[in-house]
């Protein structure tokens, strides 16, 4: 399983609370789209994730900047999946970036708002903010990779699905 965050905010800890943190933990791997804001937060993730692969956000302090990159390819569970926190070109661009790195899925961040979009040959995702929706719902993703079909689901915190998607593969 693959648990996706981003948007923590924090300022001393990770903010993950009930099914976000027991899915941070058990992952096989854990994507965070950036804007962790202080190193400690950073550090937080790494000591509860497994496997955390991440990139920095507009509001991360410079330590938090020299420690991420901009963007990163991750391939995981049989998919690739491309992140990055800030998207010029709106969707279309998202979409124009995954492809560029033959990705299955973008993740990106940046709006506080759980979102999944079908995009043809690639799923653009944002799986919100966990702990500061910003008048949003809260939010995190998980993916789930079986033979050719990639399982997605949006979820609350708390648990609660937000919404499903499937992708196949090509």
């Amino acid at each position: 399983m693959i648990a996706i965050f981003s948007d923590t905010h924090g300022t001393d800890d990770h903010g993950l609370e009930g099914a976000a943190l027991e899915a941070a933990r058990e992952a096989d791997v854990v994507v965070h789209a950036g804007d962790f804001t202080t190193e400690r937060v950073l550090e937080a993730f790494q000591a509860t994730c497994p496997t955390l692969f991440a990139v920095h956000g507009n509001a991360d302090e410079p330590a938090v900047r020299d420690r991420l990159p901009t963007e990163r390819v991750v391939a995981a569970e049989g998919i690739r999946i491309a992140v990055r926190h800030r998207h010029d070109g709106g969707e279309t661009g998202l979409a124009m970036f995954g492809r560029s790195r033959r990705a299955d899925v973008v993740v990106t961040g940046h709006t506080h708002r759980p979102a999944v979009r079908d995009a043809g040959d690639v799923v653009v995702l944002n799986p919100g903010s966990h702990a500061q929706p910003r008048g949003n719902r809260p939010g995190f993703a998980t993916l789930e990779a079986e033979n050719d079909a990639l399982e997605g689901r949006l979820r609350e915190p708390d648990g609660t699905v937000l919404e499903s998607f499937e992708y196949e593969s090509a």
